[in-house]
């Protein structure tokens, strides 16, 4: 039997006003208790805030190097990129960057990759915005560079929108880390998930419209000759308002920012809620709950929703 594994989602923001030194310090206790809990924490690629309510000037975290600074801090949990925007970054250089991220950490890291969707950051940065099935197609192109550059020295590749020449990557990770592919787009995206990913999220949906991609899914791996069972599904849970009592639960949901599309009860709802992904084949939870940086909920999710799903 798979065992199931829990990743915590790391706040790119604060929520509750603070400023960037008071947040440092929410994440940083935060993860002195999650070390001990869960399997893994995952940081969004984003570097402006994404919720529409929120300031432009609010402190946000950048993925990659907040990867690197907490992994050093907490060697018992991996960490993922939830996901890395394919747009932002060289892929040659990505795949470089990985590699020394899964060196350094001794093979605690989940490449997590995406096509990217936030058209303000995309223009605020001056990257390039394409419509959907460019994104998708260079996305693809860059899964196949990191591969390559991952498995043979010098590694070369001529693409539509990408190309390497007699590229180096050394040392070349071993073992490689797991390749995530994020989005749930049924034409497109999940046929990459099918022909590459190694685990597979998307955040939120409901549990009829995840039943439904997950069949989607299948049709494509039946379609490339990919083992349907071979791909990891993971699903992310990232509005969760936990407490003792339904009221109280609600008051949380109210107050926060991950209001929409929240999980809302006590443990038992929940737990409820999460055992219908995991019966579908989840293999993977990632959670994020809503009274942060308080750890009322954190905590009652360990002591009481984990041991119902395990």
């Amino acid at each position: 039997m798979t065992t199931l594994k829990f990743g915590w989602h790391l706040h790119s923001f604060p929520v509750d006003g603070s400023d960037a030194g008071a947040f440092r310090t929410q994440l940083h206790e935060t993860l002195d208790y999650v070390q001990d809990h869960f399997d893994s924490v995952w940081v969004d690629d984003h570097v402006m805030p994404w919720a529409v309510w929120q300031p432009n000037d609010t402190p946000y975290v950048e993925c990659l190097s907040t990867i690197s600074h907490f992994a050093a801090l907490y060697p018992k949990l991996d960490f993922g990129a939830s996901v890395l925007c394919q747009s932002y970054r060289n892929p040659a250089l990505l795949a470089k960057t990985v590699a020394n991220m899964q060196w350094l950490t001794e093979g605690r890291f989940i490449f997590g990759i995406g096509a990217g969707w936030m058209e303000p950051e995309y223009r605020s940065h001056n990257w390039e915005y394409p419509k959907p099935a460019i994104r998708i197609a260079q996305m693809e192109e860059t899964i196949e560079i990191v591969r390559a550059m991952w498995t043979e020295s010098p590694a070369s590749y001529e693409g539509k929108y990408y190309r390497i020449e007699d590229a180096y990557c050394e040392p070349r990770p071993d073992p490689m880390p797991p390749i995530l592919v994020g989005g749930g787009g049924e034409q497109l995206t999940l046929r990459v998930v099918a022909k590459h990913a190694d685990m597979w999220n998307i955040p939120g949906h409901s549990y009829d419209e995840y039943k439904h991609k997950l069949e989607v899914l299948r049709g494509h791996c039946d379609a490339v000759g990919r083992d349907y069972d071979e791909i990891i599904k993971t699903w992310s849970c990232e509005s969760i308002s936990l407490a003792t009592t339904e009221a109280v639960a609600r008051k949380i949901a109210a107050e926060s920012p991950y209001d929409n599309n929240s999980v809302v009860g006590t443990a038992d709802a929940v737990a409820n809620y999460l055992q219908q992904y995991v019966d579908l084949g989840v293999t993977y939870l990632i959670v994020r709950l809503n009274d942060f940086p308080q750890q009322d909920g954190l905590q009652q999710f360990v002591e009481e929703v984990m041991p119902r799903l395990r």
